[in-house]
């Protein structure tokens, strides 16, 4: 089993900024990729970011205000968020595809979501 704990969600003003954290720990073995969703209130959850090892790709809209990376000494996956907006108010999950053994297929685990109001 793969644990993710989540942080660095909270209120900030529109145009600020704000950075997440995901760690995971646990069986993995290898991670294969690693990203953002969120869910605003009344709305399906929506793509953010993912990463690989060699690649980012993030949500159209979201290009050049949010930018994804990775530790992968640390297992952690980031999400910077810059000229933030009324509308990325939404809790944030973290995402990612975890071997836990050489060979054995990647599974999918989901955080809890860290909530992040933009609001003045």
């Amino acid at each position: 089993q793969v644990q993710l704990v989540e942080s660095g969600g909270g209120l900030v003003q529109p145009g600020g900024s704000l950075t997440l954290s995901c760690a995971a720990s646990g069986s993995i073995f290898r991670l294969h990729v690693m990203g953002w969703y969120r869910q605003a209130p009344g709305k399906q959850r929506e793509l953010v970011a993912l990463i690989t090892t060699s690649t980012t790709s993030y949500a159209d809209s979201l290009k050049g205000r949010f930018t994804i990376s990775r530790d992968n000494a640390k297992n952690t996956v980031y999400l910077q968020m810059h000229s933030l907006k009324p509308e990325d108010t939404a809790v944030y999950y973290c995402y990612l595809v975890a071997s836990g053994q050489h060979g054995s297929p990647g599974m999918n685990y989901w955080g809890k979501g860290t909530l992040v109001t933009v609001s003045s």
